[in-house]
């Protein structure tokens, strides 16, 4: 009897890799080392192993396979011989970066037309404008929105993340509360009640993925209780616009001058609800004046909704703080804030507070969007939240920030004189308009400078109505010399048709 062989039936049930989905009974008798050489060399002819990609060690894919080791070995080293794989020890095996085999002769296939993308700085910008500008190479970004993201407090987070999972138990590792994590959401209340004046139960706070997600389910929700126009400030932020626009039927702007909105001009458009930045407008930087809040709020009162953007309302240099409208108008304020202007956009996480009329609803969206935010970065920020650091880390922002805005302002006077520079007192950006006789547009202008390696974003792009050219540029995340050099790229770019 030989009992080194196996029959058909017994391989078919036990041999098998996840890996590149291999099972051993498809090698013909004998031609094992072969067979397994043949799908290796297959899986990085067509992309499925990469260059750089490590192969699973021999004696792991001998077992999963239920063959012998020496066979693996032998299949890895002709590949190794081919220049395909390269044995790096205790790096284990990875491929090579192997040049793309040429397509067999014959009739040439029609030629794919490249995938059509959206003209950046366009008239009528599409949603993914943004998508191609954040992939745009520039030597300096001057992007606005973008926070300083080398400042981001990773020791600290490292140590409220090792904290976390010492003291989490087995339990804590399941799905959570949709409406976020309570150790959270109680972090967040606190926060605001000391940040912004906003006091909320727990109960009240949604923890959601960013603004973004903010705005998708707000418009799920008002469309489905037919509100379905939501008046947005002009200039304004285009990406909020996109949002609100892709869940709504209509966006009508409302002009914006040095007051903040117009709220006649609001009670014009007859619109049930506008989106506002009150504390600091985007993109002019206007802070909603005394008399105009309290026009809002009359507004408001008679039954019309606000939207609340708090988007980036810590970061002030030259003004004391400006309280939320959500602080004196809860009944009728949606509010909305986040980490992405404070920590990293790339946390994803921020948190809605809405009137208690729309508070199931909007619960019901968010937990058939996703089941809740992931818990363990909830209870990170959590702790740093309660620990004190994230208030240490803002006051380590605030002096760097004020030194690169006053880098951009001094920049903005040597190389762009007649330019005029709105907003300074806050925020993470400028906006700059220009005079009559620019010779260009600003969305010329942005063109341009991102041919030279300067990012920025035109006036234009934010501005439903006419608006003078201008352009928004964000200071937070480049270096005052950075800074100095994207704005003299501007200059020189004006300065032949001026």
């Amino acid at each position: 009897m030989n009992r080194s062989k196996e029959t058909s039936t017994q391989r078919s049930v036990t041999a098998g890799a996840d890996f590149l989905q291999l099972a051993a009974t498809d090698a013909p008798p004998g031609r094992l080392a072969h067979w397994l050489a043949d799908r290796l060399r297959e899986a990085v002819a067509d992309g499925r192993l990469p260059a750089g990609s490590r192969l699973p060690a021999t004696r792991v894919l001998a077992e999963e396979l239920r063959i012998s080791r020496g066979v693996v070995t032998e299949a890895y080293r002709r590949l190794i011989e081919e220049g395909r794989l390269a044995g790096r020890g205790r790096g284990g095996t990875v491929v090579l970066d192997t040049p793309v085999p040429s397509p067999p002769s014959g009739p040439s296939a029609p030629p794919v037309p490249p995938a059509s993308e959206p003209a950046l700085f366009e008239a009528a910008p599409v949603p993914a404008s943004f998508d191609a500008l954040r992939a745009a190479p520039a030597r300096i970004d001057l992007s606005p929105g973008v926070p300083d993201l080398g400042a981001f407090p990773r020791a600290a987070w490292l140590r409220a993340e090792r904290a976390v999972l010492d003291g989490l138990a087995a339990h804590e590792f399941g799905y959570g509360d949709p409406r976020g994590n309570a150790a959270l959401r109680q972090a967040v209340a606190r926060w605001l009640a000391r940040n912004r004046g906003i006091r909320a139960d727990p109960d009240e706070v949604l923890i959601v993925a960013g603004a973004a997600q903010a705005l998708a389910l707000l418009g799920q929700v008002f469309g489905r209780a037919d509100l379905t126009e939501v008046a947005v400030e002009d200039p304004g932020s285009l990406g909020t616009r996109q949002h609100l626009g892709h869940w709504l039927r209509a966006t009508p702007p409302v002009p914006v001058d040095a007051e903040g909105i117009r709220v006649d001009a609001l009670r014009a458009t007859g619109a049930p609800a506008v989106l506002l930045t009150p504390a600091h407008q985007f993109p002019s930087g206007v802070v909603l004046g005394g008399r105009r809040r309290r026009e809002l709020l009359h507004w408001a009162g008679e039954g019309g909704l606000v939207i609340e953007d708090d988007y980036d309302a810590e970061h002030r240099y030259d003004r004391p703080p400006v309280p939320a409208l959500r602080a004196v108008l809860p009944e009728q304020v949606c509010y909305m804030g986040s980490v992405s202007k404070l920590l990293a956009p790339a946390l994803r996480t921020g948190w809605l507070l809405v009137p208690p009329r729309y508070r199931e609803d909007v619960l019901a969206a968010k937990r058939f969007a996703d089941l809740g935010n992931a818990v363990l970065p909830q209870l990170v920020l959590a702790r740093l939240m309660d620990s004190g650091e994230l208030e240490r880390h803002l006051r380590l922002l605030r002096p760097r920030h004020r030194r690169r805005r006053d880098a951009m302002i001094a920049a903005i006077g040597a190389h762009l004189p007649g330019a005029v520079v709105h907003g300074a007192a806050a925020g993470l950006h400028l906006m700059v308009t220009f005079p009559a006789g620019l010779g260009c547009t600003d969305a010329e202008l942005a063109t341009a400078a991102l041919a030279h390696g300067v990012k920025v974003q035109p006036l234009s792009w934010h501005a439903q109505q006419p608006h003078p050219p201008g352009l928004v540029l964000g200071y937070a995340a480049g270096t005052p010399g950075e800074i100095a050099d994207g704005v003299a790229v501007l200059g020189r770019l004006l300065r032949p048709s001026g």
